[in-house]
C-alpha cells in the first residue's frame, strides 16, 4: 500500500532494525524539531503539502531527527548523529527542538556507549544533522565519540568555517572545530569506501556537499540513507525541492537520477526527517514515484 500522508504519531523512539546483507541497520532518534512548512516544500502548493505534513497554526511542521546505526562485525558506524544539546532556550523555541529522543539514549538501548562507535559520518554539516557529535563539558567543546573516525565532505567543512555568507545560517563553526583540533575529522569528496560494502557518495544540490550513504550498492539487496536529498517519503517527486536547497537545478538532477536508481533496484530507503517512516521503498510508474512501507 502506498504511503499517502504522515499519521502524526506521538513523538518518541521505537527501535527499528533491518538486515541488509551482512549489515544491521538501526533507526535511532535524536528528537524532533519544527521547520517552516513552506520552506520544507518550496514550490509545492500548500493545498498539497498540508495534507501530507499537517502544520501547526504557525505554519511549522514536526520533523524527525533520525540518526542511523550501521553495524557489521567490528564496524559500528553512526550516520548523522543529530542536532545535539548545545542550544539556548531562544533557539530551542525558534526551531521547536524537542529532545524526547536522544542519540546517547538510543545507543544505550542497544547496549552501546559513544566510545563504542568506530566511525561517525556527516552527510553535510547543517546543524540539525551534526550538532550532536560535539558536546560542552566544563566550558569546553569536546567530541562526543572520542574513538571514532569522523567523515564529512571537505566542502562542508569549508562552509562551516567560512563565516558570514548567504549559507551561514545553516552552519556552526563549533560543530567542526573541536573535531579538527582533536585530529578526528577527515574531509572527503567523490565516492568514499567507508567500510566493506558501505559507501558515501558526495552529490551536492541541497548543500554544496550533501551526500547519500549506500549499503551493498553492487549486491542483490541494498539500502540508501537519503539525508536531505530526499528528507521524507513525501518528497520523492524530483520537483518537490526544499526552499533550503542552494542549487535547485542540481538538486533536481541528483534527485531524479538517484530516485530512479533506487526504484529500479528496489533499494530500502532510510529517511532522516520523516515523522513516521524510518524505512520505505520507492517504485516508479511513468514519471512519478510512489513510496511503500518497508
Amino acid at each position: 500500500m502506498a504511503i499517502q500522508r504522515a499519521s502524526r504519531s506521538a513523538p518518541g523512539w521505537t527501535p527499528e532494525t533491518r538486515r541488509v546483507g551482512e549489515w544491521e541497520v538501526v533507526a535511532l532518534s535524536d528528537g524532533h524539531l519544527r521547520l517552516d512548512g513552506g520552506a520544507m516544500w518550496g514550490v509545492v502548493p500548500a493545498t498539497m503539502w498540508r495534507e501530507w505534513t499537517p502544520p501547526e497554526p504557525d505554519n511549522t511542521i514536526l520533523m524527525a531527527l533520525r540518526p542511523f546505526l550501521f553495524r557489521r562485525g567490528p564496524h559500528v558506524v553512526l550516520v548523522e548523529p543529530g542536532i545535539g544539546e548545545r542550544w539556548s532556550d531562544k533557539w530551542r523555541r525558534i526551531y521547536g527542538i524537542e529532545h524526547d529522543g536522544d542519540v546517547r539514549r538510543s545507543l544505550a538501548a542497544l547496549g552501546l556507549a559513544p566510545e563504542d562507535v568506530t566511525m561517525v559520518v556527516g552527510t553535510h554539516a547543517h546543524f540539525d544533522h551534526v550538532g550532536a557529535w560535539v558536546e560542552e563539558q566544563d566550558g569546553r567543546l569536546l567530541p562526543v565519540f572520542p574513538n571514532a573516525r569522523h567523515i564529512l565532505p571537505q566542502v562542508e567543512i569549508e562552509m562551516a568555517l567560512a563565516g558570514e555568507n548567504p549559507r551561514s545560517a545553516s552552519y556552526r563553526a563549533d560543530d567542526v572545530r573541536p573535531l579538527l583540533a582533536a585530529g578526528l575529522l577527515e574531509g572527503v569528496d567523490g565516492v568514499v569506501e567507508l567500510a566493506p560494502d558501505l559507501r558515501l557518495h558526495v552529490l551536492g544540490g541541497h548543500s554544496d556537499g550533501v551526500s547519500v550513504v549506500v549499503v551493498h550498492e553492487d549486491g542483490p539487496e541494498a539500502a540508501i540513507f537519503w539525508s536531505d536529498v530526499v528528507p521524507t517519503v513525501h518528497h520523492i517527486q524530483p520537483p518537490y525541492i526544499m526552499a533550503y536547497d542552494i542549487d535547485v537545478v542540481k538538486s533536481h538532477e541528483v534527485r531524479t537520477a538517484w530516485l530512479r536508481r533506487a526504484a529500479e533496484r528496489g533499494w530500502l530507503g532510510c529517511f532522516y526527517h520523516d515523522l513516521d517512516h524510518a524505512f520505505a521503498r520507492v517504485k516508479q510508474t511513468g514519471r512519478r514515484f510512489e513510496a511503500f512501507p518497508a
